[in-house]
């Protein structure tokens, strides 16, 4: 129970409240644009901008974990697209986006927030390790696979180009690699630069959970129900057992073993519906399922955190 009251109810709660305000028109949807403008292209940005360039790459960049975690994700998105396509029979393209909403797990406005609460800010290196390449690489393996199923002969250059396009008109995308140059070149960053940075990342994260309540509200549970019920069991039961397994055989130390395990255990992100709603395929699934899934994962949530010892 002191995980669930100490945790994942506070979370929960900042975007249960976000949800209602919205729900409730205390917070109106225009203004619900702008804030969510703000956090995903602004604020997460400058938060992952801030981690990465001051990360130890050195400690916090061991290979294992990045193994053990996207073994899963990659197991996980293969599950969604087999799944989709032979139980479902859904087209390629519906099954590619099913796919990466199995893929795409809520890293940053789930992960970061409950990890930090259950293992202290200290404990997150490995966290900001995983989501350093979490969008570069999802949004790769996603946009390629999709690229692919519609591509109707239009060649390897055309389908990576298109690739390479729709990864980096990604803010967060812009925001890890320009911590990287900054972090790899030891160009130290200016006192003032940093504290604006600083008064970025403190908004960041409650302003995101927030936004990601009320942008729930436009989601409604509709669709093919075993198609949705499906994604979200991938997501937060079969990704984390695959992430227990390989972290287990890898031997991951225990700092490294929890984040990827929690942060596998995270509902897919909005990007998920974003992306859908960018091909015009698997809108009303994926839509549903990153809605049913984040109440879910409450008490997923939970049940992992209870096998991990917390």
């Amino acid at each position: 129970m002191e995980a669930l009251a100490n945790v994942i109810l506070p979370v929960f709660l900042v975007i249960g409240f976000g949800y209602l305000a919205v729900w409730m028109r205390w917070f109106p949807e225009p203004a619900l644009d702008g804030l969510l403008k703000f956090t995903q292209n602004f604020a997460i940005p400058c938060l992952l901008f801030s981690a990465i360039a001051t990360l130890d790459l050195s400690a916090n960049f061991d290979v294992p974990i990045l193994i053990t975690f996207y073994t899963g994700a990659v197991a996980g998105f293969a599950l969604g697209v087999g799944g989709a396509r032979l139980l479902f029979q859904r087209s390629w393209p519906d099954a590619v986006a099913s796919g990466f909403a199995c893929l795409f797990s809520n890293s940053v406005l789930l992960g970061l927030p409950i990890s930090e609460r259950a293992f202290g800010a200290d404990a997150l290196g490995p966290n900001f390790a995983i989501i350093a390449i979490h969008a570069p690489l999802c949004y790769a393996i996603g946009v390629t696979a999709m690229e692919i199923a519609r591509s109707a002969g239009s060649g390897i250059l055309a389908t990576a180009k298109r690739v390479v396009r729709a990864m980096f008109a990604n803010a967060l995308v812009i925001g890890i690699v320009a911590g990287f140059a900054v972090n790899l070149s030891g160009v130290p960053i200016p006192n003032i630069v940093e504290d604006a940075l600083d008064l970025m990342v403190r908004a960041a994260l409650p302003a995101a959970l927030f936004g990601l309540g009320g942008v729930l509200v436009r989601y409604r549970p509709e669709g093919d129900l075993r198609a949705i019920f499906y994604v979200c069991a991938v997501s937060l039961l079969v990704h984390p057992a695959i992430v227990w397994g390989m972290g287990r055989a890898l031997d991951l130390p225990p700092g490294a073993f929890q984040s990827a395990v929690l942060t596998a255990a995270m509902a897919p992100g909005v990007n998920a519906y974003i992306f859908a709603n960018m091909y015009g395929t698997a809108k009303r699934v994926n839509a549903s399922a990153v809605l049913l899934a984040t109440a879910l994962s409450m008490g997923t949530a939970w049940a992992w955190l209870s096998l991990l010892g917390y």
